[in-house]
């Protein structure tokens, strides 16, 4: 009861932050919007997505309400029921980068590549180096038969991979400094630098960086 207490009040401070510093949402949500929300969280983390449009059916207010109850939506086989509340959640939060991809996606799966061609327009003016953005994209490109155009997104969508290779090098950095010594951060260090290496496009100085470590931690376990 009190964890659920304390994420109520936390949201409450974010959610009221958001709300001074812009007009995403009109009001902050009540406090019985967010256990439900808590509960549809914890529903759809179990893979119960029948249960998280149980939870928010009546939630049409809360931004991200909205988008969980469209991911549970579209991972039911809606369509349907998942674009209206993307779209619904779009309107009122215009910037969602989520709620925009997934409606993009819903658009390409229904065979409108227009309307899926506009959204990934618009998503990748704002997040250029979105990897999710731009395969998808990518994939609208070639069905429409350019495959020039295609290419140029897959190899920025290349070029962008090399950052997340960058946030899993620092992620292995800071599991090896906390848990020095202990076999099961070590590995997980490991994992990380092995899928850093695997997403890097070619030989970079990063490359070296992840080596140089990767051979530090196998030393001393």
């Amino acid at each position: 009861m009190k964890n659920i207490v304390y994420c109520i009040n936390i949201l409450f401070f974010l959610f009221g932050a958001v709300s001074c510093s812009s007009d995403f949402l009109k009001k902050s949500p009540d406090t019985e919007t967010l256990r439900l929300y808590i509960r549809a969280s914890d529903a759809y983390a179990r893979g119960q997505f029948t249960e998280v449009t149980e939870i928010l059916f009546r939630q049409n207010t809360f931004p991200p309400a909205l988008i969980l109850r469209a991911k549970a939506e579209y991972f039911l086989g809606d369509l349907e029921k998942a674009e209206k509340s993307y779209r619904r959640a779009i309107r009122l939060r215009p910037s969602s980068l989520e709620a925009s991809l997934y409606l993009a996606r819903i658009l390409y799966e229904n065979g409108n590549l227009s309307g899926a061609h506009a959204v990934t327009e618009t998503l990748l003016t704002d997040n250029p180096h979105d990897i999710r953005a731009l395969r998808l994209a990518a994939d609208i490109a070639f069905e429409t038969g350019k495959i020039d155009e295609a290419l140029i997104l897959l190899n920025r969508a290349v070029d962008s991979s090399a950052e997340s290779a960058m946030v899993l090098l620092n992620r292995a950095r800071l599991r090896w400094i906390t848990g020095m010594g202990d076999k099961t951060a070590g590995q997980a260090a490991l994992d990380d630098l092995s899928r850093a290496k695997a997403m890097l496009p070619w030989d970079t100085p990063l490359l070296r960086s992840i080596s140089n470590l990767e051979r530090t931690i196998r030393e001393v376990m």
